[in-house]
C-alpha cells in the first residue's frame, strides 16, 4: 500500500470515527435549560479587559433588539413585540431614564419584531420586521407619530426586515431570506409561519435558472397521514421545480441590502445572496459592513459546519446564498455534509456572480448579530464590535458546548476575532445556563455619542428544546460598559 494511500483511508476512517461519535452525543446547547425563576444581574460576573467597567443601566425589559442616542445623548430602546416560540407582544420605542426607569415615546401593531433603530436630524427611523403582514421602514416622530416610508417586504418567514443604517441621504436596512437554505420544508412549519403564509417563498433580486434540486417531506399542511410534499427552490412548499426553470427576480426581494430614500419611496438594489444580514453598521471611513446568520442544521436542506460571516457591503455584489457559505461553495464538499445525510446539493444551475471574502467568520451557531464601531477614546480604533447572541440549539442543529453569548471585537483588516466581554468562569456560555448574573444574549451594541461608552442590548432569556424557542419576558437589560 503507498503512503499515500494510508494517508487517505486512515483520514476517511478518522472523519468517519469522529461522525459517529458527534452522531451519538446529545447536544448542550446554551439555551438547553431548566425554567428560570428569575434572571440575577451581577456586573462582576462579566470579564472585561482591563480599564473598562459596566454596570446595568436597564432591566425588565421584553425582549429588547436596538439602542439610540438623541441630541441631548438621551437613550432610546425599542421592544420588538415578536419572538421566536411565537410569542406576541406590541413593540415599543422607550426612552431610558436616569434612574433607571422607562418612558413609552411609541407602541406599534402586531407585526414586529421591531429589530433596529438609529435617531437621525429629530425623528427616529425603525425596522419593523413584519412576521404578520410583511416587513416596513418606519419614521417616528419625538411625540411618538409612526409614519410608514415602505411596506409590504417579504418578511413573515423565517428571516426579517433587519437593521437599518443612514448613508448620504438614503435609509440602508437588510432583508433577511424565508427559509434556512432556500427550500421551504417542516422546518418552517415549526417556526410558525407556513400553516398561517403557505404560498409565501423567497424571492430572488434577478432572474435565477434553477438545477432542478427537489425535496420530499410529509406533508405538514394536510392531515392525510403519509402524504408527502415534494418541493424546489424558490417556490411555496409542496411545488416542484425543474432544471433550467426561470425563476422571475423583483424588488423587494429575499436575502438582500435593500436602500430608499429619508422621505421614502421605490426600494433600490444594493446587494444580495445573503442568508440573514442582521446588522448593519458604516465603518469609521464610511463603509457599509454587514453580519450574516450562517445556515443551520434544519429542514430539507440542511448544512453542517456554517459559520456567522462579517462582510463589507458592496454595490452590486452577489454574496452566495443558497449554494455559498462563507464565499465557498458547498456543493459535495465534506465539511457542510450532516453526519449521516447526503451531500448538500446546488439550488442554481448557473450562479449570479462570484463571491467576495469576507472580512471575518464567527463560530458556527454563534448567532453573530448587531455590530458597531470604535471611534474617539473607547479604544481599539476602527474595530468593529460585534453582539453574539449565542446559539438557538437543538432546533438549529446541534452542539456540544454553547457558542457565542457574548461580545467580540473584529479586525475587519485581518480577520482576527477577540473577546471583549464574556461571561466569567471555566465554561462559557449565558449566564441562565451558568447560574451567574452576567450576560444572557446579547443581540446588538451602539457606542454613545461620547465614543467612551458601549452600550449592550441583551434580549433576555430564550431557552430551547426540540420543539424550538421559549423566551422569557421581563428578562431583557441593556449594559453599558465604560472605559475607566
Amino acid at each position: 500500500m503507498s503512503a499515500r494511500l494510508f494517508i487517505i483511508l486512515a483520514t476517511s476512517f478518522l472523519l468517519a470515527s469522529l461522525s459517529s461519535c458527534y452522531r451519538m452525543r446529545a447536544s448542550r446547547g446554551g439555551g438547553q435549560i431548566s425554567p428560570v425563576a428569575t434572571r440575577n444581574i451581577h456586573p462582576d460576573d462579566i470579564a472585561l479587559p482591563p480599564g473598562y467597567s459596566i454596570t446595568a443601566v436597564a432591566t425588565g425589559l421584553t425582549f429588547p433588539s436596538a439602542v439610540t442616542f438623541d441630541d441631548q445623548e438621551r437613550a432610546y430602546v425599542v421592544e420588538t413585540g415578536y419572538s421566536y416560540g411565537e410569542v406576541w407582544e406590541l413593540p415599543r420605542l422607550l426612552r431610558l431614564e436616569p434612574d433607571g426607569r422607562t418612558t413609552v415615546i411609541a407602541k406599534g401593531g402586531k407585526n414586529g419584531p421591531w429589530t433596529s433603530i438609529v435617531y437621525h436630524n429629530g425623528s427616529f427611523y425603525v425596522s419593523e420586521g413584519g412576521e404578520a403582514s410583511g416587513g416596513r421602514i418606519l419614521r417616528i416622530s419625538m411625540d411618538g407619530k409612526i409614519t410608514p416610508l415602505l411596506e409590504n417586504l417579504p418578511s413573515m418567514g423565517d428571516h426579517h426586515t433587519n437593521a437599518l443604517v443612514i448613508k448620504d441621504g438614503y435609509i440602508y436596512f437588510g432583508q433577511g431570506t424565508a427559509t434556512n437554505a432556500g427550500v421551504v420544508g417542516t422546518d418552517n412549519a415549526q417556526y410558525g409561519w407556513l400553516p398561517r403564509k403557505k404560498d409565501f417563498h423567497d424571492i430572488p433580486c434577478a432572474d435565477v435558472i434553477l438545477a432542478g434540486q427537489n425535496y420530499s417531506t410529509e406533508n405538514v399542511l394536510t392531515p392525510a397521514a403519509g402524504d408527502q410534499a415534494v418541493t424546489g427552490a424558490y417556490v411555496p412548499f409542496n411545488t416542484p421545480t425543474r432544471a433550467g426553470q426561470v425563476i422571475k427576480g423583483s424588488i423587494p426581494c429575499n436575502g438582500s441590502i435593500l436602500k430608499i430614500p429619508l422621505e421614502g419611496g421605490k426600494p433600490e438594489l444594493v446587494a444580495w445572496g445573503l442568508r440573514n444580514p442582521f446588522g448593519l453598521a458604516l465603518s469609521p471611513d464610511g463603509k457599509i459592513f454587514a453580519t450574516e446568520n450562517g445556515f443551520d442544521d434544519r429542514g430539507s436542506r440542511p448544512v453542517w459546519g456554517a459559520g456567522d460571516v462579517l462582510w463589507e457591503i458592496k454595490q452590486d455584489q452577489w454574496y452566495g446564498w443558497p449554494d455559498f457559505s462563507a464565499g465557498r461553495p458547498m456543493k459535495d464538499l465534506e465539511e457542510f455534509r450532516v453526519p449521516g445525510k447526503p451531500a448538500v446539493k446546488p439550488l442554481l444551475q448557473q450562479y449570479p456572480g462570484t463571491p467576495p471574502r469576507p472580512a471575518a467568520v464567527f463560530g458556527v451557531h454563534a448567532s453573530a448579530n448587531g455590530l458597531d464601531f470604535a471611534t474617539g477614546d473607547f479604544g481599539f480604533e476602527g474595530e468593529a464590535f460585534v453582539a453574539e447572541f449565542g446559539d438557538m440549539a437543538p432546533s438549529v442543529g446541534k452542539v456540544l458546548r454553547p457558542v457565542g453569548f457574548k461580545v467580540v471585537r473584529v479586525n475587519v483588516q485581518t480577520g482576527v476575532i477577540r473577546d471583549f466581554a464574556a461571561n466569567k468562569g471555566k465554561r462559557n456560555g449565558p449566564a441562565s445556563w451558568q447560574g451567574s448574573g452576567g450576560l444572557e444574549r446579547p443581540i446588538s451594541v451602539r457606542f454613545d455619542p461620547s465614543h467612551r461608552n458601549l452600550y449592550i442590548v441583551d434580549f433576555g432569556i430564550v431557552r430551547m428544546s426540540d420543539r424550538g424557542a421559549t423566551p422569557e419576558v421581563s428578562t431583557g437589560v441593556i449594559w453599558k460598559i465604560s472605559k475607566d
